[in-house]
C-alpha cells in the first residue's frame, strides 16, 4: 500500500477517479485516449487525446463544486500545461502536423463531468 499520508492518498485517489471519469466522457464523444498522466520535466498532462486530425491536451480538475474546479485552472497552470504539451510534441513529432487544442474537464460529485472545449489559447 502507498506510504502517502491519508489526506494526500485520498486526494491522489480522487484525482485518479476524476481522470477516469473525464477519459470515459471523452471516449463517449469520439476521442481516442493516447496518454494519461503523461509526465515531462516541465509538467504533467492529465489526458492526451486524438480525434481525426485533432490533438487535445486535457487538464482535469476535481473539486467539491464545479465553479471551484474551474477557478483552479490558473494562468500559471495553463503555462505549465503548454510547456508540457511542447515537450510532448518534441518526443512525438508526428503530432506536430495536427490541430492542437487545450481543453479542461471539470469534475464535481454527483454531477456529470463538464467538458470545456478550447478552454484557453496557447498564444495568449
Amino acid at each position: 500500500m502507498s506510504r502517502l499520508p491519508i489526506d494526500r492518498r485520498a486526494a491522489f485517489e480522487r484525482g485518479l477517479s476524476a481522470e477516469s471519469r473525464a477519459a470515459m466522457l471523452l471516449v463517449a464523444k469520439g476521442y481516442r485516449i493516447v496518454a494519461r498522466r503523461w509526465r515531462s520535466p516541465v509538467g504533467e498532462i492529465d489526458i492526451v487525446a486524438r480525434r481525426r486530425n485533432l490533438l487535445v491536451f486535457v487538464e482535469v480538475k476535481a473539486r467539491d463544486r464545479e465553479d471551484d474546479a474551474a477557478e483552479a485552472v490558473t494562468p500559471r497552470q495553463q503555462q505549465r500545461l503548454i510547456a508540457a504539451a511542447e515537450a510532448w510534441l518534441a518526443v512525438n513529432p508526428d503530432d506536430v502536423t495536427r490541430n492542437i487544442r487545450f481543453d479542461v474537464v471539470l469534475v464535481a460529485p454527483k454531477r456529470l463531468p463538464k467538458h470545456l472545449v478550447n478552454a484557453f489559447d496557447a498564444s495568449a
